[in-house]
């Protein structure tokens, strides 16, 4: 299922036992587009103090409850490595991070997690991943969706098309299927999505992005409402329009 990032941000997180918190970003993988974190910002019990989450601890949302079931008890993530909200995630935190549960390298296989298909496969392992060596400092390419939506958006030819606003995510291998731009300050005003695979260059310093779609394209495309949720019909819909071969899912 294709679900709202943003809708996410905001939902109560139950542990095996119990309440731990809201979620509150999402960290993702700026070459896969995959989110690899949930940002959780727990409770008292952890004096307010933000930990992460992989996708291999999250279950399916639910938007009765506006929750979101992890499997893992409130002790283990108390007791996860601690993150530095002033710092990035390094290569370093997050070795540890997943010798602490006991998961594979997401980063270590050709496919989006690693060699399995989906974050739920990647299981407990009983050892910590063989490394000839201390590895030298890898540079990670995780950004937070907070900091991300917001971009501003550029044609084809260099125009300014509005800003990104939100991500749809495939809620089973994580992966960011489409953008959300909003062009409310242009003639054309209305939310738009677009694939990541039409994102063809982003300048993270500036906080821009750079789409491979003309602008004239963008003015005429299908509306998006966010109230609606993104089915097989829509994707068609929206993939005939630009003359673009349907995407495969990047999950295998």
């Amino acid at each position: 299922m294709l679900r709202s990032l943003t809708a996410l941000k905001g939902y109560r997180l139950v542990a095996t036992d119990g309440d731990i918190g809201h979620c509150s970003d999402f960290l993702f993988d700026d070459e896969g587009w995959a989110v690899r974190y949930m940002v959780a910002k727990t409770g008292p019990w952890l004096f307010g103090r933000e930990v992460l989450v992989s996708p291999t601890h999250i279950e399916r949302a639910s938007w009765e409850t506006q929750s979101i079931p992890v499997k893992l008890t409130s002790k283990q993530l108390e007791e996860s490595p601690p993150l530095d909200t002033d710092a990035p995630v390094s290569r370093r935190y997050e070795r540890a991070y997943h010798d602490f549960f006991a998961t594979p390298y997401y980063w270590m296989g050709a496919g989006l997690w690693g060699n399995y298909g989906y974050p739920e496969l990647l299981i407990p392992r009983e050892q910590p991943e063989e490394l000839a060596e201390e590895p030298a400092e890898e540079e990670t390419h995780l950004r937070s969706v907070d900091e991300v939506a917001g971009y501003r958006i550029r044609t084809l030819e260099d125009r300014n098309a509005g800003h990104a606003v939100d991500f749809i995510v495939d809620d089973e291998s994580w992966a960011i299927r489409y953008l959300v731009l909003d062009t409310s300050y242009l003639p054309f005003s209305k939310k738009l999505l677009i694939a990541s695979d039409w994102i063809s260059d982003v300048d993270w310093i500036d906080g821009e992005l750079k789409l491979d779609v003309g602008a004239d394209q963008l003015e005429h495309a299908p509306s998006y409402d966010p109230e609606t949720l993104v089915n097989e019909e829509a994707e068609t819909v929206l993939y005939d329009y630009y003359g673009r071969p349907q995407a495969r899912r990047r999950s295998s």
